[in-house]
């Protein structure tokens, strides 16, 4: 759980995505939206309409409501269960940034890489 909470945070990261301590240390890891044009919540709403699940999260000093958000938490148990690994997570992250900064022109692309990685690892079998 730790070391795929690691590779998802690197390649956030990687990604173009500021993350609150500069990663994780644990199972979660809070992505700062703050100098980008979206909010916890629209970001929140992207990844479930192509079958990520996320959370919008308050980041420190948040100046949006709690509503909106400034953040969006992120963790690896779930997905962990399910048999990803490392290289799954690194695929992850770079799903979410392409819903962070290129949504509409990529929205069919994410939702077809999250159903194969998904095929890959079936909740049952």
């Amino acid at each position: 759980v730790v070391l795929n909470a690691a590779a998802l945070a690197e390649a956030l990261a990687a990604g173009g995505l500021d993350l609150v301590s500069g990663g994780t240390d644990n199972h979660m890891m809070l992505a700062d939206l703050r100098k980008l044009d979206i909010s916890g919540k629209e970001l929140e709403t992207r990844l479930d309409s192509v079958r990520i699940t996320a959370n919008k999260n308050a980041v420190p000093a948040d100046t949006r409501s709690p509503k909106e958000t400034s953040g969006i938490r992120l963790g690896s148990p779930a997905v962990t269960t399910r048999g990803f690994k490392e290289a799954d997570m690194v695929e992850v992250g770079e799903l979410i940034c392409k819903a962070t900064f290129d949504f509409e022109s990529s929205r069919e692309e994410i939702l077809s890489r999250v159903n194969a990685l998904c095929s890959r690892f079936p909740i049952y079998a």
